[in-house]
C-alpha cells in the first residue's frame, strides 16, 4: 500500500489477509485492496452486485467507439482534466477521491496521463475495485483502492483536494445524503465534480420504474438477458432513420412540439432503449442494464441539486442539465 495513503489514513494498512479497525468499520486486506466487511442494507447489496456484474463485462465497454464516445462526453461536461493546466490551483500531488470508480474507466478517460502524478483512491462498493485495480498496476499509475459504501467511507474529513462521482451518488439510498456525505472529505477550496440522473418525462419515469421492479428478483445474469429484447427493440427503431414532426407540444407527456427521430421519440419520452450505430448489441444493452439494473436509481430536478450543493457548503463554479442528467463542478468554500 502507497505510503501516502497510509499518512492519509494516519495509520500503517496491514499486509494481505490482515484487519484493521477504522472510523467504526471492520476492514480486511485482500489481493491489495482495503475492503470493508460490514453488511449493508439489502437493496444496496442488489445495486453492488449488478455493477460487480457489469463492470465484469469488459468487452462491452473496452472498444475504441465506445471509450471514444465516452471520453468525449466526459470531456464536454467537466472539461479536459488530462491537461495539467486545470491542476494549476492545487498542489504538485493533488488527492483525488474517485467515488463509486467501478472499473476505473471514467477517470482513466477523464484523467489520463495524469494519474502519474495525481495521488488516486479509487473507492466502490462493488468487486469492480478489483478490475480497478488491475488496471492501474498495468498503466504504471499512482492509485490505491478501497472497496467500501460512500456512505461510510473509512476515510479523513477535509482530506481531498479533488472528488469525482460520476453517475454514483444516485445509486445510493439518498442522493442527497450521499452528497453531503462526500463532501466532509473534501478540503476548503477543493473540487466536487458530479453527475446525478435528471427526472424524465412521466411516461418514461413510469416505464423506468416498472422496469426496475421486474428486473428486482432477478440475478445480474438474468437481467441482462431480459434486458437484450428492449436494446434489440431500440435498435431496430434507430435503424429506421425516421423523423416525425410532433405538431405542437403534449404538456400531459411532457413532449415538446418539433422534428424528432422515432428512436430518439421512443428514448425520452416512453422507455430508455439504447441506441449508438456504431456499437455493437452488447455495448448497448450495458447501456440499458446500467440504467434499468440497479435497486437505487434516483432522479433529481436542477432545483433539489442547487439546494443540496447549497447544504453542502458548495459554490457551483459550472452547472449543465441535460434530458440525461446534470453535471455539477463545485468548490467548497469552508
Amino acid at each position: 500500500m502507497a505510503g501516502w495513503f497510509e499518512e492519509l489514513l494516519g495509520v500503517p494498512v496491514p499486509v494481505e489477509g490482515g484487519r484493521l479497525t477504522l472510523a467504526g468499520r471492520d476492514l480486511l486486506v485482500r489481493h491489495g485492496v482495503l475492503r470493508d466487511t460490514t453488511v449493508v442494507d439489502q437493496r444496496q447489496e442488489q445495486t453492488n452486485n449488478v455493477f460487480g456484474f457489469k463492470w465484469g463485462q469488459r468487452d462491452t465497454y473496452s472498444s475504441a467507439p465506445v471509450r471514444e464516445t465516452t471520453r468525449r462526453w466526459l470531456v464536454a461536461r467537466y472539461g479536459d482534466w488530462s491537461t495539467s493546466r486545470l491542476w494549476e490551483r492545487f498542489q504538485d500531488a493533488p488527492i483525488v477521491l474517485d467515488a463509486g470508480c467501478g472499473a476505473a474507466m471514467t477517470s482513466s478517460l477523464l484523467f489520463g496521463n495524469m494519474l502519474e502524478r495525481l495521488r488516486y483512491v479509487g473507492a466502490d462498493v462493488s468487486t469492480a475495485v478489483d478490475i480497478a485495480a488491475e488496471t492501474f498496476g498495468r498503466c504504471g499509475w499512482n492509485g490505491v483502492f478501497l472497496q467500501s459504501d460512500l456512505m461510510n467511507l473509512p476515510l479523513p474529513e477535509r482530506a481531498f483536494d479533488f472528488i469525482l462521482a460520476e453517475g454514483v451518488l444516485h445509486h445510493t439510498r439518498s442522493t442527497r445524503e450521499a452528497l453531503l456525505t462526500l463532501c466532509r472529505h473534501l478540503k476548503p477550496g477543493g473540487i466536487f465534480a458530479f453527475y446525478v440522473y435528471a427526472r424524465k418525462a412521466p411516461a418514461r419515469e413510469f416505464t423506468d420504474d416498472l422496469i426496475r421492479e421486474r428486473l428486482a428478483g432477478l440475478s445480474p445474469d438474468e437481467a441482462w438477458r431480459a434486458v437484450l429484447p428492449l436494446t434489440r427493440l431500440g435498435k431496430a427503431l434507430g435503424k429506421l432513420k425516421v423523423t416525425i414532426e410532433v405538431p405542437e407540444e403534449i404538456a400531459l407527456l411532457g413532449i415538446p412540439a418539433g422534428s424528432i427521430d422515432i428512436q430518439r421519440l421512443f428514448y425520452w419520452y416512453f422507455c430508455k432503449m439504447y441506441y449508438r450505430p456504431e456499437y455493437s448489441l452488447d455495448e448497448m444493452n450495458h447501456v440499458n442494464f446500467d440504467w434499468f439494473a440497479p435497486a437505487y436509481c434516483h432522479r433529481q430536478t436542477p432545483e433539489e441539486v442547487n439546494g443540496w450543493c447549497a447544504e453542502a457548503g458548495l459554490t457551483i463554479e459550472a452547472m449543465q442539465t441535460e434530458p440525461s442528467g446534470i453535471t455539477v463542478i463545485a468548490v467548497r468554500e469552508t
